[in-house]
Order: C-alpha cells, then structure tokens, then sequence
C-alpha cells in the first residue's frame, strides 16, 4: 500500500511509484496532491486528486495497461484534443502519458501489463480495438460495465480509509484482482475510440507546433509571433486553438512552464551562491519585479522562500 500527499508538484510526482511523470502546473495557487496505490498480485489500484490545473507527460511504465476514470466535477480533461466526459474513460495501452487536467481533478482507476491483457483477452476470446494501443486516446464505452468498475473502485478506496488492513489477506487480494480483470475485460469489447474530428485533429497540431517551439527553445524568451509564426497560425486562431486543447491562452502556458523550470533549478541548486536573478534571466524573465509578483501568484510562495526549503533540504 502506498499513500503520499505533498503540496508540491515535483514531491507529488516522485511519489507515483514506478510511475515515469512529470507535471506541470499551469493554473496559479497553492498545490496540494495526493495519491494512493493499492498493489495486488498483477494489477495496481490507484486514486490520484490534484488541487491545480496540470500537465502529465511521461510513461506509466513499458508494457503498461491503464484505464482512468475522472471521478467527479464536470471540468473536461484534454487527452490528444478529445475530452472525457460521462461514460467515457482514459486509456493508456504501451504508450506516452501527455494530458491536461483540470482543477479540483480527481481519477481513479486500473494499471497492468499490456501482456496480461493481451493474454487474458486471448484466452477469452475478446478481440480488443487495435486502435486504441500505442498511443494516449479517449475511449467511450458502454454504461452497463463502466458501472460495475466505478463501484468496484469506489467500495476499495473506502475500505482502504477505513479497515487497510483487509488487504493482507493473500486470498482477498486474488479475489479482488480477478475481479477487476473480469470487469475489464467485460469493458474492452464496447470500447470505441472518440474520434475528436477534422477541425479537432487542427487544432491539437497547431497547440502542438506551438509547444514544440516552446518546450524546445532553451531560454531564449519567445514573442507571441515567434510561436504564431512557428505554428502557422494568426493570434486568434493560436488562441482560440490553445484554449479548446489546453484551456488556457498561449501566452499563459509559456509563462507557467517558464516558471515551472524556474522553480526546479532553485530546488536542484539549494546552495548559498545561487542567484534568484540569473536563474530567473536564463528562463527569459528579464523584468524582476514583475518577475517575483508572477511566482509568488503562480506557487503561491515567494521565491525566496522556495530557495530556502531546497537548502535545508540538501
């Protein structure tokens, strides 16, 4: 059983077991993180509830299976410009993590080998939708056995905040895993892969030009043209593009990831001789002033003061 919480994004993130994620907070305030694994035979169990707007990126593992279901609030999550809502889920099959979610974000769900379910679906003769492997998509699926899943999920997350200690039985932790293996193969058959559309499919290439350019270019401080040029696409267009995948503005982004690298090269300096003010010109933020109101607004805390938790730290 593991059971973290942390009111930083970088401790959130290094408390995601095997897990290979890194997030990003795009959204201003305080973060606040939990996340709870419970670890069977083959399958993981895990809930996750995130206080800011974030991006995940990375890989859940090689060879890895997962199924996310947003738990509750009606905030949309983007994964590859298709949003999950309802009956739909997050499936992750052997592939590269990169999605936004919202504030006030909570997802519970399922992780296994891809080869344990290819296997089992073998043996049962389930065909499962070669779409949805090797890559992050949005998949809608039946009512009827979402249900079974999400209840199933919600009773184990109760009795792991009231009786834990259930869970040392060997033989419920089988029953429990073959269970859950049960409902998802119940699940795989209805799944359909959310076709985000044309004009959809654009707008993810133009946001993702876009963020090529930014996440590419070192320190070197970008001008909105700069990006529009490198994303073939006018102010409006690059703005209304961002907020429908990303919801957020261009502009925003840019800054929130700038100000995320900030905030990791203080905590990976820690020593005395670090200078706020370089490390805050090599990231492009030349206007210190206005500068320290923007970290402060984005984490919450002065700058100084994250600087000082890194050196008590080292």
């Amino acid at each position: 059983m593991l059971e973290a919480s942390s009111t930083d994004v970088d401790e959130h993130c290094a408390a995601l077991g095997r897990w290979r994620l890194r997030y990003d907070q795009i959204s201003a305030g305080a973060f606040r993180g939990s996340f709870t694994q419970l670890s069977l035979p083959r399958v993981e169990v895990f809930r996750e509830i995130t206080s800011q707007q974030v991006r995940q990126y990375g890989q859940l593992g090689a060879d890895s299976f997962g199924i996310g279901l947003p738990w509750r609030g009606d905030s949309e999550v983007n994964c590859n410009g298709a949003s999950v809502a309802g009956t739909r889920v997050i499936a992750c099959v052997d592939a590269e993590v990169d999605m936004c979610t919202p504030k006030s974000f909570e997802l519970r769900g399922v992780v296994a080998s891809a080869a344990l379910i290819r296997d089992l679906a073998a043996r049962l003769e389930i065909d499962l939708p070669r779409t949805v492997w090797h890559q992050l998509r949005v998949i809608e699926m039946a009512q009827a056995p979402v249900a079974p899943l999400r209840a199933h999920l919600e009773a184990i997350h109760e009795a792991i905040a009231t009786a834990p200690e259930r869970f040392e039985d060997p033989a419920l932790r089988q029953a429990l895993e073959d269970a859950l293996l049960v409902e998802i193969m119940d699940m795989l058959p209805t799944a359909r892969p959310i076709d985000a559309g044309r004009s959809a499919d654009a707008r993810k290439r133009t946001v993702d030009r876009a963020r090529e350019l930014m996440h590419g270019n070192g320190d070197h401080s970008l001008s909105l043209l700069e990006v529009c040029k490198a994303a073939g696409a006018s102010p409006r267009k690059l703005g209304y593009c961002f907020q429908a995948v990303l919801g957020t503005s261009p502009m925003h982004y840019w800054r929130a990831m700038r100000l995320n690298r900030v905030r990791r090269d203080l905590k990976r300096a820690g020593g005395a001789g670090t200078s706020i003010y370089d490390v805050a010109v090599q990231h492009g933020f030349w206007h210190f002033s206005q500068f320290s109101l923007d970290y402060k607004r984005h984490f919450a805390e002065l700058r100084s003061e994250t600087l000082r938790r890194a050196r008590r730290a080292a």
